[in-house]
């Protein structure tokens, strides 16, 4: 680099001389959206958390509240998969419509973000895809620990006040 200054200054001696090397350069550019990479990361770890957490809550809530419901459907002879799909099937529409909501919202966004950059790639629809399985996913396990545990329990405890 000295090198080249020296060789700078016999040329244009009035002139100051700004050398960089490539990769420098490169990771100026891109240290910026390296930094938002990480603070999105951290984002969605807090508000996946958050969302499960609530749903955990209302399932817990609405559970409490069906749960009359529940032993007599247990004592006419409802399977525990039956129960189970029943208490999970509301959360799992609301789930899914969250889904189709924030896909294109999403697929827009990413575009309009990637077009600011030389070198593009293009948003696979798969990507959205596997997204909405693991969001379904992670919705059924917060789901499953209360309503397997509402399908098991023993109907005469919930109904005994009948």
């Amino acid at each position: 680099m000295n090198l080249v200054k020296e060789a700078y200054k016999k040329a244009d001696p009035g002139a100051d001389f700004n050398g960089s090397f490539i990769d420098e350069n490169v990771g100026r550019w891109y240290s910026k959206e390296k930094n938002f990479s990480k603070i999105l990361g951290i984002a969605t770890s807090v508000a996946t958390l958050l969302s499960c957490l609530g749903l955990f809550a209302m399932s817990a809530l609405m559970i409490g509240q069906r749960i009359k419901e529940i032993g007599v459907r247990k004592v006419l002879g409802a399977s525990v998969q039956n129960i189970a799909t029943l208490l999970s099937k509301d959360f799992l529409l609301l789930v899914v419509l969250a889904i189709v909501i924030a896909a294109p919202l999403s697929w827009w966004l990413m575009n309009k973000w990637l077009s600011d950059f030389p070198y593009r790639i293009e948003i696979s629809w798969w990507l959205f895809a596997v997204t909405g399985v693991i969001s379904l996913a992670i919705a059924i396990i917060t789901i499953s620990v209360h309503t397997v545990r509402a399908a098991i329990a023993n109907p005469v405890k919930s109904l005994r006040s009948e």
